[in-house]
């Protein structure tokens, strides 16, 4: 069996930023900087993470990055009240709430607080919908970052059978909305599919976003399949079982370096987008 293709992360990451960072010099010879700001409540080590990240892509590419940090006793009306003044911030074109939130605030709540045209991690309500009808200004950034990852390799999803494992709504459901709006026929699994590996091997496409490390096993995929790993647990593992499913796939994405860096570029690219909007570029 030959060795599958590596869908490298890191280099569309690269690509996404290179375009990026010529769009960022002109809004700022037109006197705008993309902001992004990014709120984190409670001090849980891996957001606190994550959100770190996030701030240092954005310096890297020049656009402004704004970190609000509130306490875990933070109540659900005191988030939405900061929400509320970013919102009506104009110097303020993206805003991201880092999931998850302390267990006693709303998250549902404070997610669609947050103004449509600033939800650039696509995690509202509307948004969703939006995406759906396939008119989402900004979808959530790791389905974008998979189809991103597609396109640039060249694979096609017309006509082909995708399956993806995880139904959660910034994940399993908007990809697989995506992946039907670009003409691919998609079955969603979850916890209570049965016959799963049955399920799993009908897959031309294979995204794995059930959040457990090395749940998909190699057998599983199918001889050709390619296999978008969108899992990131403990120890630097994906939910697939990569070194077994290299002996069926015909191309697979790694963990790390494989979706996570273009999820980041996505939320980048969003916010870009954004400040051009509110500026008149686009």
């Amino acid at each position: 069996m030959r060795e599958p293709i590596v869908l490298d992360g890191s280099r569309v990451a690269a690509g996404i930023k290179a375009r990026l960072a010529e769009r960022v010099g002109r809004l700022k010879e037109r006197g705008s900087s993309p902001c992004l700001a990014t709120i984190l409540v409670g001090s849980d080590p891996a957001s606190a993470t994550y959100v770190k990240m996030k701030g240092n892509a954005c310096r890297r590419l020049g656009i402004e990055s704004i970190r609000v940090e509130l306490p875990g006793t933070t109540t659900t009306e005191e988030l939405l009240g900061v929400i509320s003044r970013l919102n009506e911030d104009p110097a303020v074109h993206g805003i991201l709430l880092q999931h998850p939130v302390p267990a006693h605030i709303d998250e549902r709540a404070a997610f669609d607080a947050i103004a449509i045209g600033k939800d650039v991690d696509g995690v509202t309500m509307l948004g969703y919908a939006m995406n759906v009808f396939g008119a989402a200004a900004y979808p959530s950034c790791t389905p974008a970052a998979i189809l991103a990852i597609l396109d640039d390799y060249g694979i096609g999803i017309e006509g082909k059978h995708a399956v993806v494992i995880g139904r959660s709504p910034i994940l399993g459901k908007p990809v697989s909305a995506m992946l039907l709006n670009r003409n691919a026929t998609v079955t969603v699994c979850h916890s209570k599919t049965a016959n799963l590996a049955e399920m799993v091997a009908l897959g031309d496409i294979v995204v794995a976003a059930v959040g457990k490390p090395r749940f998909i096993q190699g057998e599983w995929i199918k001889p050709g399949a390619v296999v978008l790993d969108a899992g990131y647990n403990p120890g630097n593992v994906g939910d697939v079982n990569y070194e077994a499913a290299c002996r069926n796939a015909s191309a697979i994405t790694p963990v790390p370096a494989g979706v996570g860096p273009v999820t980041i570029a996505m939320l980048l690219k969003h916010t870009v987008e954004a400040a051009e909007r509110a500026m008149g570029v686009r």
